[in-house]
This record gives structure tokens, sequence and C-alpha cells, in this order.
């Protein structure tokens, strides 16, 4: 569906700097879209996005999102049809260490692409990338709603959860009636290669496995719902295409997550990943003080029956191909842009 839409669109992502902006833009440029991207400096994951020699095929402009100013500028100067925007802070314990800028990246980041797009009239489709943990904590595991109660014990939840809000007041408010729709995606915890932010599994795993030293687990048996970083992303792309036909039926907060019944813990991931591998040594350590939600589910009924978009690989099959990424990458050598273009054409024709 989504192949001959995106063809010669000008598309601005921001956080294109980052591991799922990263992929983005490459899948986008793919595509035969004209991308646009906003990044930030200092990026831990910003590796990924010149080992694809993304600097090469999209314009990029370095500034802070919270500079609403250096925003519109960039905006009216590339008038972009479609934004995604995913430049965020992304991490939980660095929230507890960073309160103020997570709160202000994630929140105020957030209204100020509000603000800009309401100013302007080239955007069609605004897609704001918010998280799974946006919802309060009600200890289910039956899968958070759309409509389930927004909160959050820790400051990157609250954070996103913030953000939902402005989002929703600004749907409301502004942009019920223009030709603009404006929606919010909730993830759950994406994996994929590429990834190399600390305190990460996947990437403390696969760090710890070449260095020869021992994975050390934190929360073994928290449940969480895996996917791969090409399943969200799919989504996006498909909301984004339906929100520029139709933004009065589209607009609003839509979950991309994993089948029903398929969370699965900390453990079995890690021993996934070594047993594919085929070396590592796991233990564990007492969990730090910081809060983390033991169960996170999201109920993806919505997705699947009005964007008609549904999960393509299992949560195992994510694990695989996420550490046949690294290992190809970091043990075979191979090139990063053909790796990455095998597994994007990979999932779109599975």
């Amino acid at each position: 569906m989504i192949n001959n839409f995106y063809n010669k669109k000008k598309i601005l992502v921001t956080g294109a700097t980052g591991f799922k902006g990263a992929w983005l833009c490459y899948w986008l440029n793919m595509l035969g879209a004209k991308v646009y991207g906003v990044g930030h400096n200092p990026n831990k994951n910003k590796n990924l996005f010149y080992s694809l020699k993304l600097d090469k095929k999209i314009k990029l402009k370095l500034f802070d999102i919270r500079d609403k100013k250096k925003l519109k500028s960039f905006i009216n100067s590339c008038k972009p049809k479609i934004i995604f925007h995913l430049a965020a802070q992304p991490l939980i314990l660095d929230s507890y260490k960073k309160p103020h800028l997570t709160y202000t990246v994630n929140s105020i980041g957030t209204l100020n692409i509000l603000e800009t797009v309401r100013e302007t009239n080239s955007v069609k489709s605004l897609i704001c990338i918010t998280s799974d943990k946006c919802y309060e904590s009600n200890f289910s595991t039956k899968g958070f709603k759309e409509n389930d109660r927004l909160g959050g014990k820790d400051p990157y939840s609250g954070s996103k959860a913030s953000a939902e809000i402005i989002i929703k007041t600004y749907q409301e408010s502004f942009f019920k009636n223009t030709k603009c729709g404006v929606a919010s995606a909730r993830a759950g915890n994406v994996i994929g290669g590429g990834d190399w932010s600390e305190n990460r599994l996947i990437p403390d795993a696969i760090n710890s496995i070449i260095k020869n030293k021992t994975i050390f687990i934190r929360n073994p048996n928290f449940n969480r719902p895996w996917q791969h970083v090409l399943e969200p992303l799919y989504g996006y792309l498909v909301l984004a295409e339906k929100l520029y036909k139709k933004p009065k039926i589209y607009s609003g907060p839509w979950n991309f997550g994993t089948k029903k019944n398929t969370v699965t813990n900390v453990l079995k991931i890690v021993n996934e990943i070594v047993k594919f591998w085929g070396k590592g040594k796991i233990n564990f350590k007492k969990n730090q003080k910081y809060y983390e939600q033991t169960n996170l589910q999201l109920n993806i009924n919505k997705s699947i029956n009005i964007l008609k978009w549904k999960p393509k690989y299992s949560i195992i099959k994510s694990v695989h191909v996420t550490t046949d990424w690294y290992k190809k990458v970091l043990i075979e050598k191979l090139s990063v842009e053909k790796i990455t273009e095998k597994q994007i054409k990979d999932y779109m024709y599975a």
C-alpha cells in the first residue's frame, strides 16, 4: 500500500539521527521520498545514521527541538507534506537523572511541533510518536486501549502522558476542521539493529557478548511487548497515508504493539540472543531504586480493524532478526546499508 504514496513527497522526520529515526529515514528514502531531518548532538545513536550514509541521502539540520524559532524556519523552508515527530529523550533511567530535560524535550518539543504546524499551511499529516509508557499503570496484562487513562510514575512516562494531552487539545482545538490530520502513535519496546543506547536490554547484551563479559539482567521477570523496529514504523507509514487522505477519520491516538498474549519476559529475550549468537553468560543484578512497570501490553485491535495494520513478526523472530543484524555487521563486517536495506525488503514482502 505504501509503495507509491511516498514517492517524491516531502517528508520531515524529527529525531532523524536517533535509532528509530534513522531506520525511518532510510526506509522513506528507499520509497523515493524527499526526506528532511532534524537531529540533535550529542546523540549516542548517530553512528547508525552516518553508517547508513543518510547525511548524503537527506537534508539534515542539527538543532534542539525546543528551539521553536529554528524549527519554524526549517519547516517553512522545506514545506513538508508529512511530519513524523520522533525527537525525544527516550530512556526511563535517564529521565530520573535529567527530569527537566526529559519533560521539556518530550512535552515542549511536541508543543513546538504542533504550534509550528498550526502556523503553516504545507503540512497535511502529522504523526507524533509517544510511548506505551504514557498509560497509567493498572497492573493488568490485558493490554492498554487508546482511551485508557494516561499517567506514569516516572518522569519519562509522565512526559509522554503530558505530550499526549497536548496533542489531544491541539487536535480538538485547532485541527478538527482543517485539512491537516494529527495523530499520536504509541509503540511497545522497540528493538532492532543499530541501537546503542545505554541501559537498553539488547545493546547491553550484544556489547557484553562482544567483550566476552557477563550479561547482567536487572528485571528478569518483567514482561514487555518486544517488537522489531520495522513493525511500528510500518504502522506509522500506513497511518500517515490514511491521515493525509482522510484527516477527520484517522486523527487521534493509535497503538502499535504485538499480537495478543505475546508479552515475553526479559530473561527469555536474553536467552534467545545467547542461543542465536552461540555464546554468552547471564547473571542477575539487584534492581535500582527506580520504579519500572512490571507488565506492559498494548491492545492493538483499533489499528488492526481500522488501519488494517498487524504485526508480521513474532517476538522471537524480532529478536533473531535484530541479533542477526549485529552479528553480520560486527562479526562478519558486512555493509550496514546492505544489511539494513535487505531487512527492510524482507519485512515489506513478508
